[in-house]
């Protein structure tokens, strides 16, 4: 591997944070051989964050010759108590709608599925057995009561709310979980931070090595109202990073809000349709949904111009990078409605591999059964 390949794949968009690339370095120089992780909740449909975000930095860690894993977490979704609680059925989900739907959005960004070790959480914990609940108390004796809760943000939740002892425990396993699988590149969401930080803090102690921590870029939900958009600008202005990140947290693309979010395998009616009601204020580039769609999707690997009509006189503009559409949306060249319409088109032809796959093709079975479960969240 060439060190500084592999430093410049892991800071790639959507990468926001590598903790550290000074370390990532050194690991490749000294030929540690680098494993990858990112865990996912089982609840319900995939959107553009857990796929498309998600897998567009497993793509970038495979280029480079890394191993990658994709954890399917269905014991942390049953503490969760996500897909009604019920156990059997998040496993019937994870293997099955959620674990092929990461794979073709993997696909959809370059990546190779095949290349891709898939684990049931479950599973490696029958495998384990006891040396997995020791790893988990190991860690649980590193770290305090009031560090799990500060952390709880994780499931979704703030530290105000009522917690089962379950849930405590939820922390000291995603630690676990890394050590036990040999991963040194654990990679999340920025709201997973909280506890990769405590897996570098209790690491070498615990387990021998420091792993590197990733995180990547968090989409905001499509139905910002005007009040919460203000605050995310204003958290992001502040300088206070913990600020814009518990803020990004609440108002990000959510599967337990549709209405905010795109899914990979949406019609091109529902795709217009969302993206038509998409909170878009005019000239505001600053954390807008429909830019940052742009930017971290739609530019992606692009090669062809991005083009956008003006509906009332015809006029197309052309542009080969994000900066420049987003200068033009600035200065009011473009208009959000144009916007819209352009985003639409784009995004229904980047995701007709996953919707043909879900409606005509193998997952189709997958999609159905999700839909017979009723599970929308």
């Amino acid at each position: 591997m060439d060190p500084e390949k592999v430093v410049e794949a892991a800071l790639r968009e959507p990468t926001e944070e590598l903790l550290t690339p000074d370390r990532l370095k050194s690991l490749v120089e000294n030929g540690v051989p680098l494993v990858h992780y990112i865990g996912f909740e089982i609840s319900g449909l995939v959107h553009l964050g857990t796929g498309l975000i998600s897998m567009q930095k497993v793509a970038d860690l495979q280029s480079v010759g890394v191993k990658t894993k994709v954890f399917l977490a269905d014991y942390h979704s049953w503490i969760n108590r996500k897909l009604g609680g019920d156990l059997d059925v998040i496993r019937r989900v994870a293997g099955g709608y959620f674990k092929e739907a990461l794979r073709v959005s993997l696909r959809i960004v370059g990546g190779d599925p095949d290349k891709t070790e898939f684990i049931l959480g479950s599973e490696l914990y029958e495998k384990l057995g006891l040396d997995y609940f020791t790893n988990v108390l190991r860690v649980s004796m590193e770290t305090t009561l009031s560090r799990v809760r500060r952390s709880v943000t994780i499931l979704g939740r703030s530290e105000s709310e009522a917690l089962s002892f379950a849930q405590l425990l939820y922390v000291p396993m995603q630690v676990a979980d890394i050590f036990s699988m040999g991963v040194n590149i654990p990679h999340g969401g920025m709201d997973q931070r909280k506890a990769h930080v405590i897996a570098i803090e209790v690491g070498e102690k615990l387990f021998g090595y420091k792993p590197v921590a990733l995180h990547h870029h968090l989409l905001p939900g499509l139905q910002l109202d005007a009040s919460d958009w203000k605050k995310l600008v204003e958290a992001k202005n502040s300088g206070d990073k913990e600020l814009f990140r518990e803020t990004l947290v609440n108002i990000k693309m959510s599967k337990s809000k549709p209405e905010t979010a795109l899914f990979i395998h949406d019609s091109e009616e529902e795709i217009r349709s969302k993206i038509g009601r998409a909170f878009c204020p005019a000239g505001e580039v600053e954390m807008n949904p429909l830019l940052e769609i742009a930017r971290y999707i739609v530019f992606r690997n692009r090669k062809e111009p991005f083009e956008v009509v003006n509906k009332k006189t015809g006029e197309r503009r052309a542009f080969n990078t994000y900066g420049e559409l987003e200068e033009a949306f600035r200065e009011r060249l473009v208009h959000p409605a144009d916007l819209k319409e352009a985003l639409s088109r784009e995004l229904a032809e980047i995701l007709a591999p996953a919707r043909k796959h879900f409606t005509e093709g193998p997952g189709r079975s997958f999609l159905e059964e999700i839909k017979e479960l009723r599970i929308t969240r």
